[in-house]
């Protein structure tokens, strides 16, 4: 290859190729640099030009999102979107994926997912409050599917747990497509006084790059950079892989965060990025071109637990428990007393200069290792517009209605394979952590005060967070099926007694390469934007997971969203999953009464009962869906109802006895016409649990929102009962329902 400002030397592009940029990517760094670059460059390229740090294949797709309104305070862009929640209080949230590393080393990866998710939070000025973490894995019945699950809660909850902050929830299914490429999404939200917001941007030519925390080893060189960028092979080779998934350390992590918050109430830091994908190219990069100044770095001024490190492993590694603050000179006494005091590692490892320029040098007033443009890193990486094909099948798929299916035999037996009590994997996390947890998890929607230490008062507020996700449904509609998932979770949060206030998303799909997969996501991007739209629901933030994929088998696409709420007054807790005996149930948003046929299409029972994954998603109406919304929330909030279930995986039937198994009470309904009814998962449906001698003013708020309303039957007793399909008793049913994963991980 000849040499010139456009080209790399034959050597280097087998390097560049190695690093994973290709030929045309290592082209376009020649031509921004004007000169080939070297070794150090090239891997710094390389990591911010990486599917994970770049979103190359996406990022023209998320500008369709609704991203504004005036109670947003953050939007996408920074580490985590904020809002404003009143009396001077702001919420930060954020949604990480840290799927691929879990696969390699569950545990590890795991951990580190919930380690990094907290530092993008206080990396904003705001204390984090709560965790929920939204996994996905294959058939417990496979020896690698259950050694990485096990690891993957056990990682969630070592860290979560030392590191002191509650997790109140999320959701765990399990499906083929998702055997040897687990999801591990987490969700961490955090609460600051409005005034403390800060953001990751560096300012004032001559301020110091302090870098807080750990030291840097080879633990996390490439670590999601590299591995969120590539699918994976057999075992064995991606066994290969584990040095580069991260080691976390909780208790560095907790000095960390009490460090920084204390840093940041002082007033002495001009800006704060937390270092995650790439390291410190990231950190100093992102800083710096935010602020639109350059930056010397200082690689012998890195703290470096492990000997002989090189350049480029001190400027990629993805060590943890690290942050970069930007400190004016006269503050850098107050900083290192304050880390001092929480035994947090403080040194100086750069300079912020004038102009745009990134410099690394191997030592102060070195040898320059690195030269580039700050924002070349990130600002100018490749935008590609990848082509997009609808599936081949897709049709075919779609037009195989369920319906055609042989009815159960047993509706009883077939409901009792679809319950699965997600108890054993919450029971390990901590959810009451700073006594704030008003709704633990297992619920729709986790709710938590809005309190926190040297938080102004908030007037009685709390907050409602949900995590939903379903590939069944968007494996067969995308868009639809997305727009069904940012329904299910607004609802959700409605179900809590919260007003929704904003999304974020983890858009988790295969390998973007494959025209499908890019048509699946430009398909999410439209049905998120669409029901975000229509609900008027801001997206604040969120993650794009690629890649996803194992010997050439894509995951079904797999958008993960989280809704949070605001309860102005919380006066009482939510009603919750349960029943009370003796109040009557009823079915608020009746698919039947609104003139739509019910649907097995992509249902849970279809694909359990027959291994049948196809048919045509049910309807959605988001205006209706709209009304539901308020409807439920207004509800909950007058302390209306006893107790409240949305309708989603399982349909009417798992609602139902959810509602019952979680309460110790049974059920009598009537009316279900069969199978379809009954497994059916349309949207935008509610089982509420009435007393008596509210029935009436229930009803007649649902006939003025405009909401179709059914009374199914009545609470009480020690047997479900579905007339003429389902007859089964309250302790055998429970004992299923909570049997159904420690049977599953069971020594055979």
């Amino acid at each position: 290859m000849p040499l010139g400002a456009n080209n790399v030397s034959a050597m280097d592009a087998e390097l560049a190729r190695a690093l994973g940029l290709t030929d045309d990517e290592a082209g376009a760094v020649c031509r921004i640099l004007g000169r080939e670059p070297n070794h150090l460059e090239l891997a710094m390229y390389a990591v911010m030009w990486s599917e994970h740090c770049s979103y190359k294949s996406s990022r023209r797709h998320l500008r369709r999102l609704p991203t504004e309104a005036p109670h947003v305070l953050v939007g996408p862009g920074e580490n985590a979107g904020v809002i404003d929640a009143g009396d001077g209080v702001a919420v930060a949230v954020r949604i990480e994926s840290h799927n691929h590393p879990s696969a390699v080393e569950p545990y590890q990866g795991a951990a580190t997912g919930v380690g990094g998710i907290l530092r993008d939070i206080f990396t904003m000025g705001a204390r984090p409050i709560a965790l929920l973490d939204a996994i996905r894995f294959g058939p417990l019945d496979d020896p690698r599917s259950r050694w990485i699950f096990e690891g993957v809660v056990s990682g969630i909850s070592g860290y979560g747990n030392s590191v002191g902050v509650p997790n109140l929830g999320g959701e765990v299914a399990f499906d083929d497509c998702y055997a040897e490429n687990p999801l591990v999404n987490v969700l961490c939200l955090g609460v600051m006084p409005a005034e403390r917001l800060v953001l990751g941007r560096a300012e004032g030519v001559g301020n110091l790059a302090v870098l807080l925390g750990s030291s840097t080893g080879r633990d996390g060189i490439g670590g999601v950079s590299v591995l969120a960028s590539a699918g994976f092979g057999d075992a064995d080779a991606d066994a290969g892989k584990r040095p580069s998934v991260q080691v976390g350390d909780p208790f560095e992590e907790k000095r960390l965060i009490e460090a920084c918050l204390e840093l940041l109430d002082a007033g002495i830091v001009v800006g704060i990025q937390d270092l995650g994908g790439a390291g410190l190219t990231c950190a100093t990069s992102e800083t710096a071109s935010r602020g639109g100044v350059g930056m010397d770095v200082y690689v012998s001024e890195v703290p470096q637990r492990e000997p002989g490190m090189a350049p480029f492993e001190v400027m990629t590694s993805e060590s943890q428990e690290r942050m970069l603050a930007i400190v004016a000179p006269g503050s850098l006494d107050q900083v290192r007393e304050v880390c001092a005091r929480w035994e947090v590692r403080a040194s100086v490892v750069g300079t912020v200069t004038p102009g745009a320029r990134l410099r690394i040098l191997d030592r102060p007033g070195g040898e320059v290792l690195a030269d580039v443009p700050a924002a070349s890193l990130h600002e100018d990486a490749p935008l590609y517009d990848r082509p997009m094909a609808r599936p081949a099948g897709l049709d075919a798929l779609v037009a195989a209605d369920p319906a055609r299916l042989p009815a159960p035999k047993d509706c009883g037996e077939d409901l009792l394979d679809l319950l699965v009590d997600p108890a054993w994997v919450y029971r390990q996390y901590d959810h009451q952590l700073f006594l704030n947890t008003v709704e633990p998890p297992g619920g729709d929607a986790a709710v938590v005060r809005l309190k926190a230490p040297g938080l102004p008062g908030a007037g009685g507020r709390a907050l409602a967070i949900s995590t939903d996700g379903n590939g069944r449904w968007c494996a067969l509609d995308p868009r639809q099926g997305t727009a069904m998932v940012v329904a299910e979770a607004t609802l959700n949060v409605a179900c809590a007694g919260a007003r929704p206030a904003a999304v974020v998303n983890c858009l988790n799909l295969g390998n973007p390469e494959h025209p499908e997969v890019m048509w699946q996501l430009s398909e999410v991007i439209d049905g998120m934007s669409e029901a975000c739209t229509a609900l008027g629901l801001p997206v604040i933030g969120g993650n794009v997971s690629l890649y996803n994929e194992s010997r050439g088998r894509d995951i079904d696409p797999t958008p993960v969203i989280g809704v949070v709420g605001l309860i102005d007054h919380l006066d009482r807790r939510p009603p919750g999953v349960r029943l009370v005996p003796g109040g009557r149930l009823v079915l608020l948003g009746d698919a039947g009464l609104d003139g739509t046929e019910p649907s097995l299409g992509g249902s849970l029972w279809a694909l359990r009962a027959h291994d049948h994954r196809g048919g045509r998603l049910p309807a959605l109406d988001l205006a209706t869906h709209g009304r539901l919304v308020d409807l439920v929330r207004s509800l909950v909030s007058d302390g209306a109802l006893a107790g409240v279930h949305d309708v989603s995986d399982g349909g009417l039937g798992v609602a139902l006895a959810e509602m019952a198994l979680r309460s110790g009470t049974g059920f009598t309904v009537g009316g279900v016409g069969g199978h379809v009814e009954l497994f059916g998962e349309a949207p935008s449906r509610v089982v509420a649990c009435v007393a008596p001698e509210c029935l009436d003013d229930v009803l007649g708020r649902a006939t003025s929102a405009g909401v179709a309303a059914r009374v199914l039957g009545e609470a009480g007793g020690d047997r479900l009962v579905v007339e003429g399909l389902v007859d089964l008793g309250v302790a055998g049913a429970a004992e299923a329902w909570r049997g159904a994963i420690p049977r599953a991980l069971a020594p055979v």
